[in-house]
């Protein structure tokens, strides 16, 4: 592996980041926000997965009610 002045590679990152698209804020915003409503429909999605499950599993085992 070829050795790498320092300088040069700090230069060479600062060249890469400036090529980079960066998001605006209201893209970064509409994209947390659609993050915390997938969230919440996984939330929701998961609690009824479970209590449909956990009710199947007491009716069988006749265990509650």
């Amino acid at each position: 592996m070829a050795k790498i002045n320092p300088a040069q590679f700090i230069q060479e990152v600062r060249q890469e980041g400036a090529k980079v698209t960066w998001p605006t804020r209201k893209e970064t915003t509409i994209s947390t926000v659609m993050v915390f409503v997938m969230v919440i429909l996984a939330a929701l999605f998961f609690l009824a997965v479970d209590w449909i499950m956990a009710t199947g599993v007491k009716l069988i085992f006749g265990i509650g009610g």
